[in-house]
């Protein structure tokens, strides 16, 4: 099955409803959490599962942390700020214009 997305590999993104944003670095083609995750999100925003899911490298005001956020919930992130989680120099390199691509030899 070929899943078209919205969002690739090394974008920055932003949530379209909680204020952070994040660098993806995978992809599901559609949900593949746990169903406590899935049930822990309040019914009145729960997306459906059955449209891709993207891992992030997520950061907010406070701190940095892993997400995993619906496609319907994530806008692009047209700042040009860098992302300053951690990982970001693990898996990324980033060129002269800001734009993040995946390491080579990096698997995920």
């Amino acid at each position: 099955m070929i899943v078209t997305t919205k969002f690739q590999l090394g974008q920055v993104v932003q949530h379209r409803v909680y204020p952070f944003r994040g660098i993806i670095f995978d992809i599901d083609p559609q949900f593949d959490n746990s169903d406590e995750w899935y049930e822990a999100i309040p019914e009145s925003i729960r997306p459906i599962k059955e449209q891709p899911f993207y891992h992030l490298l997520a950061e907010n005001q406070e701190s940095e942390y892993v997400a995993y956020v619906s496609e319907q919930n994530l806008l692009p992130d047209d700042s040009g700020e860098p992302i300053r989680h951690p990982q970001v120099d693990q898996i990324f390199t980033m060129d002269s214009d800001g734009n993040y691509s995946l390491k080579t030899g990096t698997s995920h």
